[in-house]
């Protein structure tokens, strides 16, 4: 299975502490950045070719984290330019680079110790990891049905950056800006 690391964005919530350096480059564990600390757990748990998606600096993550090599991964950059595509438009770019089959998602600003070769492992084709709503986001995301499928009722939770996605559902999408909820997603998409 191959991952995609999620590192467009801005982080406009944390602006203060982005202005000059990425979201994904801020250092959190020993010195270590979340999204070195993603690859490296990544190759670990034996996920190891890597699609990692670019926008605001861009060039500082990759000058970081080069090809992969020294932490046992092959990374594979997908550029987005400005403005970034959101979660889903930047999948729909990335599909080249992540092939056919599910593959898992990670968003660079989660600091989890979730064991992802576990969750892949687990996952059936399409895994959402949902988690209660935090005060940002007191509306949530998704709502899942009592056969864990997403509906469009009430309550919801919120996504939790996580996720084993199947490829096909992001076939047929045109390319640009998409966030992941279905709500934006063609009818055909959902």
């Amino acid at each position: 299975m191959k991952a995609m690391i999620l590192a467009a964005g801005r982080g406009e919530r944390m602006r203060s502490l982005t202005a000059e350096e990425p979201k994904p480059l801020l250092e959190v564990d020993g010195g270590m950045s979340l999204i070195e600390r993603h690859v490296a757990r990544l190759a670990a748990s034996g996920i190891r070719e890597i699609v990692i998606n670019l926008s605001y600096r861009g060039a500082q993550i990759r000058a970081r984290l080069g090809d992969g090599e020294r932490f046992g991964a092959a990374i594979a950059y997908s550029e987005e330019g400005e403005p970034p595509l959101e979660t889903a438009g930047g999948i729909v770019r990335a599909l080249p680079l992540l092939g056919d089959a599910p593959f898992l998602l990670v968003n660079s600003d989660v600091f989890t110790d979730l064991n992802f070769g576990e969750l892949a492992d687990a996952a059936r084709a399409s895994t959402l990891l949902l988690v209660p709503n935090p005060v940002h986001n007191e509306r949530g995301d998704f709502c899942l049905d009592e056969h864990g499928i997403v509906t469009a009722a009430e309550p919801k939770l919120t996504y939790g950056g996580i996720a084993v996605l199947a490829a096909s559902l992001f076939s047929g999408f045109a390319p640009g800006r998409r966030p992941l909820k279905p709500s934006s997603w063609p009818a055909t998409g959902c």
